[in-house]
């Protein structure tokens, strides 16, 4: 019996917004610091909050909170609008994250990290390290070498590290990060659909806006050619008729032909009258 091949079903790549927050933070972290990072609870899935709530729930000077949102509009993480206070007379920002190049920054950021910790356990595998355990100084076995293997600071012997549980914790943060990898590629993906699909609307908008302006306009210049016509009647006093395009009735051929034959049986009865009436008189 032949065994049916059963279809694994692949899980769906889904969204996951308490993710997405932490990665988001991380960025912030990696620019600035970490207690920077809770700016992005403030704006996380929100547009044009005002940069004074936002110093007064992060418990900072407006201007301690420009600097961290400046530094992160510079990399294009964060965008603003500016409106002018009636009362005061001066201009408010507002700010709006941009979480798509905050996930490409981060992805980007990944990578680099995930091509140091590679190489370390590159050399970490082919090479030998040892370790001076009163100062807590690791040198490579080249180094150890040109040291005769004492260390310059007690002049106590080095001792062979053991590469194992460092290999063992390399190799952990590599499988981290690729899996953090993965779901910020997912975020990321979302993010892009969310852009289109914006970016779609306001196309649409604006076909909208070009189709109701074409059709003002149209409607103008039929209201000016009418205005026109009815100046042009009051000065001559007549109305424009139009000229009939009635067509003449077409006599059909087929008739006239009928007649003609109608025609030429009657003479051709009379002759042959004429004819009989001749022999009988013979």
């Amino acid at each position: 019996m032949a065994q049916k091949k059963t279809s694994k079903k692949v899980p769906k790549e889904t969204s996951d917004p308490k993710k997405q927050i932490r990665f988001l933070k991380q960025v912030v972290e990696d620019l600035i610091n970490k207690d920077s990072a809770e700016i992005i609870d403030l704006l996380a899935g929100k547009r044009h909050v005002n940069e004074f709530t936002i110093a007064k729930k992060l418990d900072l000077t407006i201007n301690q909170t420009r600097n961290i949102l400046y530094k992160l509009s510079d990399y294009g993480l964060v965008n603003s609008i500016r409106k002018k206070d009636k009362k005061k007379g001066w201009f408010i920002y507002s700010w709006t994250i941009n979480p798509y190049q905050m996930l490409e920054l981060l992805k980007e950021n990944m990578k680099k990290k995930l091509g140091i910790l590679n190489s370390q356990l590159k050399k970490r595998k082919n090479e030998n390290y040892y370790f001076c355990e009163t100062c807590s100084i690791e040198v490579n076995e080249e180094k150890a070498l040109l040291e005769n293997f004492t260390c310059v600071e007690c002049y106590e012997v080095y001792e062979l590290s053991n590469n194992r549980e460092i290999i063992e914790d390399l190799e952990r943060k590599i499988e981290k990060i690729n899996r953090d990898m993965e779901q910020v590629s997912i975020e990321k993906g979302f993010e892009a659909q969310k852009l289109e699909k914006k970016r779609t609307r306001k196309i649409k908008k604006l076909e909208a806006e070009k189709k109701t302006k074409r059709a003002e306009k149209r409607a103008i210049r039929k209201a000016e050619r009418e205005a026109e016509k009815k100046a042009e009647e009051k000065k001559t006093g007549k109305k424009k008729t139009k000229k009939s395009t009635k067509k003449k009735p077409i006599k059909r051929a087929g008739k006239k032909k009928s007649v003609k034959k109608a025609n030429i049986k009657k003479t051709t009865k009379k002759k042959i009258a004429k004819k009989i009436k001749k022999k009988n008189k013979k």
